[in-house]
């Protein structure tokens, strides 16, 4: 990688930024700040994310050739310092960075594995808002997690598709990539004509011009970097509306159209279900990317437009809407919570079955509980592998503990203070942490407070800390 460097060659100043180990890209000025935490100290990622600032807003202008595989990026970050700043990090992982600007000036930076470390011109004051812009390029690369899933930027058959649970978003753009910290975003992205570029939010314009078509999309509510997507390739697009008017943009590639034209109809009717059960959508449309079965490995809850890989079931495609709620809206403090985002929408499945002439949720917490559910025995003992709310390590936090044990947890506190009262406790919660974070110990007391008259101690015991199944269901 080529660095800038001063073309000024005295020897002291050279010193200087040795000493400093950032690239000189400008001058400094007075030091009253210190620099800020690479990584938040997360239990399972502690390198991820990073200290001593606040993103309000992403700005990505980005150009891809699929055929080259090459990415071109400006990333315009605009922050508010939580202390004095001296220097800050960013999470961006490979690509090549060419510049990097502060409030419009120079700044020193350097590179360390995913942290891009930046030196500002002028340090920065604890609360002043600044906007850091980073110029970068270069082949995207896939990430491949603790538990051997794929993320980052996927190559597809005509494109790509970038996920970011929980690490890869960095291999797309820099940032603060933790779920503690959430922004809104614009993204735009040109690409070759005849193909499509689908991400977050609402998509404001589509212009074609010199054989390459632009589009801009707008997300106005918070966003965790993870649940960030694009979607780049060759995509029949449906657009249409639920009965309350909430915009539907439904992105299918043409080898999955058949298959997924009836269970996607089924969006506008199983929003307006989880509304019912889960309260006011908390965003400004919804919709759908479905590529092929093996762009990628799973399904994942981007907000606003969940990504399938091939034509989803009806249990899918509720559980990753009713992530809209629990996870992209309430989204967890740390990995470790989860549960927080699973227990809930592998509940959501339950209900509804029982909603749709299914099994009732006791018959399916019964069944979970005396391991006679999955025909493989395998399957039924992993439930109990750890407690859903301690994950044994990174590469579990997606683990059956968390999912199917999480929604044992709902279920048990259900059964303590019946369904009027679960209701109004999983309605409360989704509104009062509304485009905020939250983690465990704030789900706990928050249930407390709702039913003050009833003894949870068992259920925190041994359901959502205890090793081991339970000795009673």
């Amino acid at each position: 990688m080529s660095v800038p460097r001063s073309s000024v060659a005295v020897p002291f100043a050279l010193a200087f930024v040795a000493a400093l180990g950032l690239s000189a890209c400008g001058g400094g000025g007075g030091v009253h700040g210190k620099p800020g935490a690479a990584g938040v100290r997360d239990p399972y990622f502690p390198k991820m994310g990073n200290g001593g600032y606040d993103v309000s807003h992403y700005g990505l202008t980005l150009s891809y050739d699929s055929k080259a595989r090459h990415l071109v990026g400006t990333a315009e970050i605009t922050a508010r310092a939580t202390q004095g700043l001296s220097a800050f990090d960013l999470d961006l992982k490979g690509l090549d960075v060419s510049g990097v600007t502060v409030e419009g000036k120079k700044a020193r930076w350097n590179r360390a594995g995913q942290e891009l470390t930046v030196r500002p011109h002028d340090d920065l004051d604890k609360g002043e808002t600044f906007r850091a812009t980073v110029r970068y390029s270069g082949t995207p690369e896939t990430i491949t997690d603790p538990d051997t899933s794929e993320e980052g930027w996927l190559r597809t058959a005509d494109g790509a598709l970038a996920l970011g649970e929980p690490t890869g978003s960095m291999a797309w753009f820099p940032g603060n990539h933790h779920p503690s910290d959430k922004a809104s975003y614009d993204v735009r992205i040109t690409v070759p004509e005849g193909l499509t570029a689908v991400s977050n939010g609402e998509l404001t314009s589509e212009t074609t011009s010199g054989g390459r078509t632009t589009f801009a999309w707008h997300t106005a509510e918070p966003m965790a970097s993870y649940v960030a997507t694009l979607a780049i390739g060759r995509y029949d697009i449906t657009r249409t509306t639920t009965k309350n008017g909430l915009p539907v943009y439904v992105a299918v590639d043409p080898t999955q159209s058949a298959a997924s034209k009836k269970v996607l109809a089924k969006i506008p009717e199983i929003m307006d279900w989880e509304e019912y059960n889960f309260g006011p959508y908390p965003f400004s449309s919804t919709g759908a990317v479905v590529d092929r079965p093996k762009d990628a490995g799973y399904a994942l809850e981007t907000q606003t437009r969940p990504v399938f890989p091939g034509a989803p079931d009806t249990g899918t495609l509720v559980h990753e809407l009713a992530h809209q709620w629990y996870g992209d809206s309430v989204t967890p403090t740390s990995w470790r919570d989860m549960w927080l985002n699973e227990g809930f929408a592998t509940y959501a499945e339950w209900l509804w079955q029982e909603d749709h002439d299914g099994y009732t949720a006791d018959e399916i917490f019964d069944s979970l509980y005396k391991g006679d559910y999955y025909d493989d025995p395998a399957q039924n003992k992993a439930i109990w592998a750890f407690p859903p709310a301690k994950p044994s390590s990174a590469a579990h936090i997606s683990d059956s503990p968390v999912y199917e044990r999480g929604a044992m947890v709902l279920h048990k506190i259900r059964r303590t203070v019946g369904d009027d009262t679960f209701y109004d406790i999983i309605q409360g919660w989704a509104a009062t942490h509304r485009h905020a974070n939250a983690d465990t110990a704030d789900f706990t007391a928050y249930v407390e407070k709702k039913a003050p008259g009833k003894d949870f101690s068992e259920i925190w015991k041994d359901w959502l800390y205890g090793d081991g199944k339970p000795a009673h269901p």
